[in-house]
């Protein structure tokens, strides 16, 4: 049996102090000075390890990073002194799409590099936008018999990019056709350019390290590459479209990346006459349109498509100005700033990605490509979420700028010094906290591959049965006594 595929991770603890959530508010000037004080007979240990630090900062105020909220210290207080409060300076966290609550759990995931777990449950709402009004089906995790829990050791997560052959062809029982370069990925998630305002110090570098870490893929730009004699294999060189054909001779990567424009069909012909081993990905940003944009592509004899989001998972309308300029290799972010919400109606990567799928199936082309998205994919959860509506796999960078503790205050964009020097951060502790996160959600990926019944990643791709959305479900049980809802011109938070 093939060895199993696994990310070993390693506690990283954060350089900066966290933000926490939760914290305890201390009215002093009542306190009887207990000798056996109810915050230093936490349970879980908190007070005692951050109690000095806290008095020094912050006075009465006491935050903890890791509080649990179970209440005890506010229930055994004998003066009721202790009230239980959330930090503002956590509400501050993020913006409407990376919330506090993905801010920290990220943070937890790359220090630890296990599943956050919470005592209490969830207690949000159960749908929302975007990815949050699909529900995964889970009902193979009440069969544990059928597996038990060892089934899951030996669950595929590896994906292939590349074209594949539209069929087989054989002579005298032998294979009459050569089969087409293909790369395999250990799991459905590679790293994608980081934006230009977070390429500080070793950061670009370390993401680098970190692909090569854990087995996947980083797309880079050429001039972040460091050598161009002994270039990984797991680096994806980003080509200019005006010396691409050139350049792609000077990288060994088995993966190059250009971006869409009118004639990019002719300059993956040259890549390919040059290179004809070497794998070529387009990079579309998704349009209402995109889809029309895919099959020309496909048909075109394209090896990987690459769909752009923006960073809130969320297409660029047509007459978007942005949509004529494609985002340069050596200028700007890969997902542009999103255009302010209520401008049209713009559809969530969810909804693009069924479309795209969709249209690929009823022209008979979707084994042939290979189709990756990117921007949105702020969870674990997102990754299988998009591989339901359509994708082959991921990629991802906000995420991994999360792990090196970015709060996504937004100085950098302001080119305001970065309140956590980035640029400063030690290589090796980077790309231990990046594996950690990474090992983190390939653990949550095979859980819900699991609890699905599914023993492989490629054959949940498009696999819609798997999932519920509530648009369907409010339709079909109300529907018919309330109409149908007005859609929102703004569907993300």
């Amino acid at each position: 049996m093939p060895a199993k595929y696994s990310i070993h991770t390693k506690p990283a603890a954060p350089r900066m102090r966290p933000v926490g959530k939760l914290g305890i508010v201390d009215w002093r000037e009542d306190c009887s000075s207990c000798h056996n004080c109810v915050k230093r007979n936490c349970i879980y240990g908190l007070y005692r390890d951050e109690a000095d630090t806290l008095r020094d900062e912050i006075g009465y105020l006491d935050y903890i990073y890791q509080c649990k909220g179970c209440l005890s210290c506010v229930q055994n207080c004998t003066k009721n002194l202790l009230t239980r409060v959330v930090n503002p300076e956590y509400l501050r966290l993020g913006d409407g799409y990376y919330s506090p609550d993905i801010i920290l759990s990220t943070w937890f995931q790359s220090e630890t590099g296990r599943i956050p777990v919470s005592g209490s449950g969830y207690g949000g709402p159960f749908s929302g936008p975007g990815f949050d009004s699909m529900w995964t089906d889970m009902s193979e995790i009440v069969r544990p018999t059928r597996d038990g829990i060892h089934g899951r050791e030996y669950i595929n997560s590896s994906v292939d990019i590349g074209r594949k052959l539209p069929r087989l062809a054989f002579t005298d029982g032998q294979l009459a056709v050569e089969p087409l370069p293909l790369i395999e990925t250990p799991l459905p998630i590679i790293f994608d350019v980081i934006p230009e305002q977070w390429c500080r110090g070793p950061v670009v570098e370390l993401v680098a390290s970190a692909a090569a870490a854990i087995g996947t893929l980083a797309v880079l730009r050429p001039r972040e590459i460091v050598s161009k004699g002994s270039v990984s294999s797991h680096v994806v060189p980003l080509l200019e479209t005006a010396d691409a054909v050139t350049d792609s001779q000077n990288w060994a990567a088995p993966l190059v990346m250009v971006e869409d424009h009118p004639e990019v069909l002719s300059l993956h012909a040259a890549l390919k006459q040059k290179q004809p081993k070497q794998i070529v990905a387009i990079r579309v940003q998704a349009t209402p349109t995109v889809a029309r944009r895919v099959v020309e592509l496909a048909l075109g004899g394209a090896d990987v498509i690459h769909l752009l989001f923006d960073r809130h998972g969320r297409e660029f309308p047509s007459s978007d100005p942005r949509r004529k300029a494609s985002p340069s290799p050596n200028g700007s972010s890969p997902h542009p700033n999103p255009v302010p919400e209520g401008e049209g109606n713009m559809r969530h990567v969810r909804d693009v990605l069924r479309d795209v799928h969709r249209t690929l199936v009823k022209q008979g082309l979707r084994d042939e490509v290979t189709l990756v998205a990117s921007g949105g994919i702020a969870e674990p959860e997102h990754v299988t979420k998009a591989i339901i509506c359509g994708a082959d796999l991921v990629a991802i960078d906000i995420p991994l700028l999360l792990a090196l503790e970015c709060r996504l205050c937004n100085e950098c964009e302001r080119g305001q010094p970065c309140p956590i020097t980035l640029e400063e951060i030690d290589p090796e502790y980077g790309v231990r906290r990046i594996v950690n996160l990474i090992g983190a959600w390939h653990q949550q990926l095979i859980e819900m591959l699991g609890a699905m019944g599914i023993r492989e990643v490629r054959r949940l791709r498009g696999e819609t049965g798997r999932c519920m959305f509530f648009e369907d479900l409010e339709r079909d049980t109300f529907g018919s006594l309330f109409g149908r809802r007005k859609p929102s011109s703004a569907p993300t938070p």
